[in-house]
This record gives C-alpha cells, structure tokens and sequence, in this order.
C-alpha cells in the first residue's frame, strides 16, 4: 500500500495490535478503552481506504457494539454508576464498558488487516518470526479466500431465489460452509500438486524490518502501557 502505515513491516503491525488488545482484555474501564479508540480513529485515515470503504468494511463492529450497549442499557445491574444520560435511559458503567472494549480490541486488528497485504504477511512471518512456511502459505490462502465468501453467500441466496426456493439463515450457511469446503479441497489439491508442502522454501521478496517498523512495535507498547496505567490508576 502507498501509506506510511501500509508500507510497515506486517509483523510489526500484528505485534503492537496483539498488545493494544491483550491490555484492552484486561479491563473494562471505559476511559482505557476510550483512548484506545480515540488513537486508532486518529490512525484510521492513514489505512488508505476511503471513509465509505472503511464504513463497508467496519459496520458489523459498531452494529456488535450498539447492540451489547443496549442490552446493558435494559438489563444491566442497577447499582453499577451512571456514566452518562441518555434522555430517560441512565448508560451505566458496565454497559458502557463492555460496549467500548468491544471496539476497542475490535479496531487494533481492524486497523491491521486494512493495511496488511496477505502476501506480505506470510513472507514477513516466515522471515522474522520463523514460522513454518506451511502454516504461513495455509495462513496466505486463508486470507486471500475470506473475501470470497461474501461474493459466494450472495451467489447461493440468488440461485435459490431464481429456483424460487424459500429457505432460512441457517440453509443458506450449510451451503457457504459445503462451498468453502469444496473451495478449500480444490485450492490444498492444486497446491501440494505444485510442491507446496516440499521444502525448504526460499522467499521470493525479501523483507526487512527498519526502525520505522520498530516505530509501529513501540507505538502499540506505549498504548498498551496507557491502558494499563489507567487501569491501575482508576482502581
């Protein structure tokens, strides 16, 4: 990608999300989780994607959270503190809470993946982190797979309406899954039939990791050193 944040190493990108979000885990202090989503809606323009693009992309995120902070708002416990108030409804501590880790651990690997090339990471992690080629290409194909599924479920949804078929949510995800395991099969077939699970592996573009990689790594300790200062300081 042609961003300062897509041009970064993926390993180091993946390292500073893991570690934003294990400390996001550890607490459900909504000013800890509000810094974290004030930092990554700061970095957000620098993924390279338009704001309809990321919109499409990260609805189901905000939609989670909106729902999880409407149970809490109905059901939650009364004697948790009211953080703000909404007309007649009081948005309590724990509602709140619940609904901002949500999207906090939910944008550091959103932030990631808009950036990070498939490609890129599998070589990166097979260069770096030693992991094993096979898992790294398994990893690969994964990824480059996953957007297909969308185009796939609608595929299946047209068909059986064009065949005036009238079936629920849960037919049409027993044909994906059948569709992904069929895809899947073929791609493993077709990839050991070209040597994939021979070695040893060479890496056809090399990666190396800079001190502006090393930037990446030490933004997301700080972050996560934030998250947990604040969680000790509010206790």
């Amino acid at each position: 990608m042609t961003t300062w944040l897509g041009r970064r190493d993926a390993t180091a990108k993946l390292l500073a999300a893991l570690l934003v979000t294990a400390a996001v885990v550890t607490t459900l202090d909504p000013l800890a989780s509000l810094t974290v989503i004030g930092v990554l809606l700061v970095v957000l323009p620098f993924t390279g994607y338009s704001p309809a693009a990321l919109w499409r992309r990260g609805w189901p995120l905000l939609a989670s959270a909106a729902g999880i902070l409407t149970f809490g708002v109905l059901f939650g416990a009364a004697d948790s503190p009211v953080v703000w108030q909404l007309g007649g409804l009081a948005v309590r501590e724990n509602a709140a809470g619940y609904a901002l880790r949500l999207l906090a651990v939910g944008l550091p690997g959103f932030v990631v993946f808009a950036t990070i090339d498939p490609t890129d990471l599998a070589d990166s992690l097979v260069a770096h982190l030693r992991i094993s080629p096979r898992f790294a290409i398994g990893a690969l194909a994964a990824l480059r797979l996953a957007p297909l599924l969308a185009a796939e479920y609608r595929l299946i949804r047209l068909a059986r309406r064009a065949r005036g078929t009238r079936r629920g949510l849960f037919s049409t995800l027993f044909g994906l899954l059948v569709a992904a395991i069929r895809r899947g099969i073929r791609l493993a077939t077709a990839m050991e039939a070209r040597g994939f699970d021979r070695g040893p592996r060479t890496i056809a573009r090399e990666t190396r990791f800079g001190w502006s990689d090393a930037l990446v790594v030490i933004a997301g300790v700080a972050l996560a050193t934030a998250v947990i200062a604040l969680k000790f300081a509010r206790t």
